[in-house]
Formats: C-alpha cells, structure tokens, sequence
C-alpha cells in the first residue's frame, strides 16, 4: 500500500521478452520504493535490467506482471495512450542521446511537451525562457540543436523534462555522452533540482556517478542485489506537499 510518502511503489514485478520462443526473464521480482524527493541512484552493468526498469516506470513499457504505482496510479492498468498523457504530466525523462529534435529551436523543443497540456503558449513559454535562465543557456534560445555541445544539448533535455513540473524525473545515463568536466556540471543540476525537491531516479553503470545520489539499488541479471531499504522519512520542507498532494 502506497504512503504519502511514497511517490513510486514497485511490488513484485517481471518483466519477459519473447526471443526465439523463449521468454527470459528481464526483471525478476523487483519491489522497492522511492519517497517524494529522494535521489535514487538504480546502478548495474550492461543488461543488468536497470533501464528495463527505469521504461517501466516511465510508463513506456508495462510489466509481465507486478504492480507499479507512480503517484497512486497503476501504470499497468493503463492503455497506451492513458500512459501517454500520464506521462507527459507526471514524470520527466532525460536520455544519455538527449532526443532532441533537430529542425526545432532549443525554446520549441523545450515547449513542446508543455503543448500538449491544459495551459496557454505564453505560460509554457515563459515558463520555458525560465528554465532556459536556470540552466543557463537563456541566450541559446533560438538555437538549433546541431549548432550546441553535448553539455549544452543534455541542458535542454533537461529543461525539456521539467517543462510540465513532473512528479517524478527519470535520467537514463544523462552523462554517458558527454566529458568529464561536463558531466559533473549536469550532475550539480540533478543535485540542485533535488535539493529544491524534485523526486529523481537515476540509471548508471558508473559507482561515482551513483554515489551522488542520497540511496543507491544496485541491480543484477534482472534482480535487486544491493540495497533497496525503505524510503527515508521526508525533508521537513516536504512536509506540506505530502500533506496536500498535487
């Protein structure tokens, strides 16, 4: 049973694929969950299972079976295009690719998953020029991606993903593309969001990158085998959107 205090329950879930008329398990009995503005780390190696769970939890794919619950809302029993408009209010993503799309500015690929909410254009953008400010690349704002580097281009994914104020933030690899020295600036962002109290699970194979978060799972050949402990008690500066949930 979901607390207030628990933005994401995960509980018993599988996850197989067909290949060659076998069906492997991905995820194997996976349950954990993750407290509203807890920094999560999800760590394994290659094909460990750890970004098969990371799409479930988005929403982008549905359990063999198990319950996800993401803000009270069962994921599984959603259709595609539930999840869809699930998605786009309540969890934000940022690849390792950063998917921006290339015939569109920075300021339109930032606005663009605010379109498709209830709120006006001039909200959306002004709330996009702010993100833009935050992140500082306010004065790339008519750029297109190809003319970016990489730290520039994960800076508007990023701002792409807090666009509609999600719940929940998911990072799949958010620095595997990108230098050292530019990596680190994108990891104090992730800090710097958590720290205004942003909810963020992040997927790496990479320990020091995982260290940065306040809990770490660690999982292997599709199971949980470090730590998953309970969810720690909220900030008390959380205290008041626990006891009056969006």
């Amino acid at each position: 049973m979901e607390s207030r205090n628990e933005i994401v329950v995960v509980e018993n879930v599988e996850k197989r694929y067909q290949q060659r008329g076998i069906t492997p398990p991905a995820l194997r009995n996976i349950s954990l969950s993750i407290a509203r503005g807890e920094f999560v780390s999800l760590i394994g190696r290659s094909g460990s299972g750890k970004s098969t769970l990371l799409h479930l939890l988005a929403g982008i794919d549905v359990p063999s079976q198990g319950t996800i619950l993401v803000n009270g809302k069962n994921l599984a029993d959603m259709g595609e295009t539930q999840r869809a408009k699930f998605r786009r209010r309540e969890i934000g993503i940022v690849f390792q690719s950063f998917n921006l799309l290339g015939n569109l500015t920075v300021l339109q690929n930032v606005m663009l998953p605010g379109s498709l909410v209830t709120r006006s254009r001039q909200q959306v953008r002004e709330h996009a020029q702010q993100l833009l400010a935050d992140l500082g690349i306010a004065h790339l704002e008519q750029r297109l991606p190809a003319e970016l580097s990489g730290g520039q281009q994960q800076r508007v994914a990023i701002a792409r993903a807090l666009i509609n104020t999600p719940s929940l933030l998911l990072a799949d690899e958010p620095t595997g593309n990108l230098d050292s020295q530019t990596g680190e600036e994108v990891l104090k962002l992730f800090e710097k969001y958590h720290a205004q109290g942003q909810t963020i699970v992040l997927v790496t194979h990479d320990r020091d990158i995982a260290g940065r978060a306040s809990r770490l799972i660690t999982i292997a050949d599709g199971q949980i085998v470090g730590p998953a402990s309970p969810p720690p008690p909220p900030p008390a500066a959380l205290h008041s959107q626990m006891t009056n949930p969006r």
